[in-house]
């Protein structure tokens, strides 16, 4: 095997430039084409291709050198850049090539189990078993290279502002917050666990008190959470923390963020300030608190056309308190077919709707699945009512306002991505005034829906105790094409409050003190108004890469089950380090 005594690279492969110079250069071979007296090397490192020539000018041992190589050998290759003969517009070196003059193989490859280009149909376990592998495929290299640009505009955006970078730490004491814990064994202290963030929340509150006035971090935040395309068991959040800022503050902050973030990475410019809707108004229009506002379809609400009707499904859902709603998918008629319907009604029982109504306008007359119910005009007032014409198709929901709405919030989507109508853009929204308490029927009991440190409405602290349901939090959502980017309030930091606020929820003295109680102590010593919120750097990636799936902009992601392909994680460990933690395994009765 070859050394690189002697060379040192003077250019990345896609840098090459400029006819005449020398150049040393370092890679994989992505390509070799050898037509006997003529040998082309394609050379690939993170910022693209370069082609090295070898031909009867080349020095013999070289050239038989260059004709042993094989795909994936590491490279280093000396020599003049020339003109290219046959040009490749499809690379920015396409223009040139460079006629090698020294030659060393540094490392030779078996052959992978894989070929390695960006369109690739092998199964993605595969390519994750061999992560190190994958990632040598431009696609995913320019992902976590963009990645690490959003990272650096963030730095520099949050420090031009005044953010002080701090490290919290990952090992801390369990609290619930809303998801299970990973948590770590004391070999020191036995019986006692750590647990891993799953935000830095109670630390970054501390250090407000503390009197940093700003913080951020680049935080590493652990979920013991069932998985999806969306959702990785490890994931980093840009995290901030403002002291004496109102909502307003903090929103204009990290619109400025957005801003320029988009223009420096995308060239996009997004318009501030960034448009804004209550939950209440997201659910009643799109059926979610992180709507996709890139295209229509807003819900329609019709009971009150049909609450007299002599369908008992619609007239049963509003007497009891629930409502019948509906979505138009324009010009949809010929795509929804009664058979795409019929799976459609499938669907929306699976997510706890009990049917599915439907009007399909195809010809002068439309088909109503409910219209012997109707008296004369009733049909037509709805259809005046949701705007729908000929050639539409209407779908509607009825039962309870939190079946209906998310229901046809989902439908909505499915829809729209059958009918292929969503656009490309960026639709940031803010989603404000949550509801600080949810009923949790299971529990009979009401709960936070953000942290319980999140501060309500001025207005809204006296229905606490009385009537939990009209209570409003000081809380906040960021939203892009209906994925929630970022979540954040205005924390609680009068100790009077709090107490009120954990009496609320339920929670006992000893419970208080057990969980919350270093962070408690600490608002009796003064705290300034502060509030905050973390930013989805994973989430932000994936969409701005123009991604699907959280695991193309993760080095090495975990799978469905949260276990990692590639190293085998999580792996059994030995008796002896159990028995220095104390812990015995308790064998799977499964």
């Amino acid at each position: 095997m070859d050394t690189m005594s002697g060379l040192k690279r003077t250019h990345y492969c896609g840098d090459v430039e400029g006819i005449g110079n020398e150049v040393v250069v370092g890679g994989y071979v992505q390509k070799i084409r050898d037509l006997g007296n003529l040998i082309f090397i394609d050379l690939r490192d993170r910022t693209g291709i370069v082609q090295l020539a070898f031909d009867d000018a080349t020095d013999r041992d070289i050239f038989k050198k260059a004709s042993s190589c094989r795909s994936e050998y590491v490279l280093m290759a000396k020599g003049v850049v020339r003109e290219r003969e046959s040009k490749n517009s499809a690379i920015k070196t396409g223009n040139i090539e460079i006629d090698v003059k020294d030659l060393r193989i540094l490392a030779k490859a078996q052959t992978p189990p894989f070929e390695i280009v960006d369109d690739t149909n092998v199964n993605e376990e595969l390519r994750l078993k061999y992560r190190y592998l994958d990632l040598r495929r431009k696609v995913l290299q320019d992902n976590l290279i963009m990645r690490s640009k959003i990272a650096k505009v963030a730095r520099d955006y949050y420090y031009e502002n005044g953010f002080i970078e701090i490290e919290t730490p990952m090992m801390i004491k369990s609290t619930p917050e809303g998801a299970r814990d990973y948590l770590v064994p004391s070999r020191v202290h036995h019986g006692k666990f750590y647990a891993l963030p799953q935000s830095p929340q109670m630390y970054k509150q501390l250090l407000m008190i503390a009197g940093f006035d700003r913080y951020i971090q680049l935080a590493r935040c652990f979920r013991d959470e069932d998985l999806r395309a969306d959702r990785q068991p490890e994931f980093t959040q840009i995290d901030l923390e403002m002291s004496f800022v109102d909502v307003e503050d903090i929103l204009e902050m990290n619109e400025g963020f957005i801003k320029r973030l988009f223009k420096e990475i995308l060239d996009v410019d997004i318009p501030t300030p960034l448009p804004r809707l209550t939950y209440k108004e997201a659910m009643e229009r799109y059926g979610s608190d992180k709507p996709d506002t890139r295209f229509g379809m807003e819900i329609c609400d019709v009971s009150e056309l049909v609450k007299d009707c002599g369908f008992g499904v619609f007239s049963s859902a509003v007497q009891s308190g629930g409502s019948v709603r509906a979505i138009v998918a324009k010009d949809a008629a010929k795509t929804l077919t009664r058979k795409e319907i019929d799976k459609l009604t499938e669907y929306v029982r699976g997510i706890g709707a009990k049917g599915l109504a439907f009007v399909r306008w195809v010809d002068d007359a439309p088909s109503c699945s409910f219209a012997k119910f109707l008296a004369e005009g009733e049909l037509d007032a709805v259809l005046n009512k949701v705007g729908a014409q000929k050639d539409d198709v209407v779908l509607l929901v009825a039962d309870k306002n939190k079946i209906t709405l998310p229901v046809l919030g989902a439908l909505r989507l499915k829809v729209a991505k059958q009918l292929d109508i969503i656009p490309d853009g960026y639709n940031f929204l803010w989603i404000t005034e949550f509801p600080f308490f949810e009923y949790d029927e299971d529990t009979d009991s009401w709960v936070a829906m953000h942290h319980p440190f999140t501060m309500p409405m001025d207005e809204c602290i006296q229905y606490l105790e009385s009537d939990p349901g009209k209570v409003i939090a000081k809380a906040y959502d960021l939203v892009l094409n209906g994925t929630e980017l970022s979540s954040g309030s205005i924390r609680i930091t009068d100790y009077e409050l709090q107490q009120k606020m954990f009496r609320a929820l339920g929670l006992s003295d000893e419970e208080i003190e057990a969980k919350f109680g270093f962070l408690v102590e600490a608002y009796k010593y003064g705290a300034a108004p502060h509030g905050g919120m973390g930013i989805g750097l994973d989430r932000l990636a994936m969409i701005m890469t123009g991604n699907d799936s959280l695991r193309d902009v993760t080095a090495f992601p975990k799978v469905q089950n949260a276990s990692e392909l590639m190293s085998g994680a999580p792996n059994v460990v030995d008796g002896e380090q159990l028995e220095e933690l104390a812990i015995s395994i308790v064998p799977d009765k499964n």
